[in-house]
């Protein structure tokens, strides 16, 4: 019971905060799976952990979302950039290509790779707006990029950050592009988790609340967190971070 609990705090904390920050989620899944044999991870608590992060990022811009009348053209362009990755997405994962690039050298190497990328998006002072300059052509152009995020070791933060960044927006402003395109892209993941696991036996129990809950608690820190940070700094911190886990990893593959 207590180890399960302790299984669940640890996944919860890794949707949670690696969903939102450029430090990919599945080298840190990688990493914590060759320290610690995980027991409790299943497809549905992938989903609970999903549906937190998405609950919580809902939660967070509920303002913006709810006021439909003076955010309408966000609201559709949030859709728009999204369209690439859901259409991609559901290719790699009808043809189930995405397991065959899910191992731990593909992780290391673009963990570290992209890492490098992001950091001369993040070099020059950009000024750019959501208010003044998204527009069709900006948010296709993130849209693209999102597709990497497929790749096990980019991280879907991390590459809308750096084509954010590639295209001068200013860091809050990129951040916040980000945040709310991980919105469709969370609802994508939970929708197709949930239609895996329908007509399957299930057992529901209180693990799966407990991982909801804990993710969108994670998941809330975790955006108000970088908000408040990268308003103040630059990305140099979790650029360096990626580095030190993608070398990580190496000795592990290597040793």
């Amino acid at each position: 019971m207590l180890q399960e609990l302790i299984e669940i705090i640890i996944l919860s904390a890794i949707q949670g905060i690696s969903e939102f920050l450029p430090i990919s989620s599945s080298a840190h899944l990688i990493l914590v799976s060759n320290l610690y044999d995980l027991k409790t991870s299943s497809l549905l608590i992938d989903i609970s952990l999903h549906l937190g992060s998405l609950f919580a990022i809902i939660f967070y811009f509920k303002r913006d979302l709810l006021d439909i009348k003076n955010n309408k053209k966000l609201i559709q362009l949030i859709i728009i950039g999204s369209i690439p990755l859901i259409i991609f997405g559901f290719i790699l994962y009808k043809t189930e290509f995405i397991y065959l690039i899910r191992n731990v050298k593909v992780i290391a190497f673009t963990t570290l790779f992209f890492a490098i990328i992001l950091f001369f998006s993040d070099q020059r002072k950009f000024n750019k707006t959501i208010s003044a300059d998204l527009n069709f052509k900006t948010i296709l152009f993130i849209g693209l990029f999102q597709i990497l995020a497929l790749i096990p070791g980019v991280s879907r933060a991390g590459i809308t950050l750096t084509a954010a960044r590639f295209l001068e927006f200013n860091r809050v402003d990129s951040s916040k592009i980000s945040f709310l395109l991980s919105i469709p892209a969370l609802a994508g993941a939970s929708f197709l988790g949930l239609k895996d696991v329908l007509g399957k036996p299930l057992e529901i129990n209180y693990l799966i609340f407990v991982a909801v809950i804990l993710s969108f608690l994670f998941s809330y820190i975790t955006i108000k967190f970088f908000l408040n940070y990268i308003n103040k700094f630059s990305l140099n911190l979790f650029i360096v971070y990626r580095v030190l886990i993608s070398l990580i990893l190496f000795l592990i593959i290597y040793n």
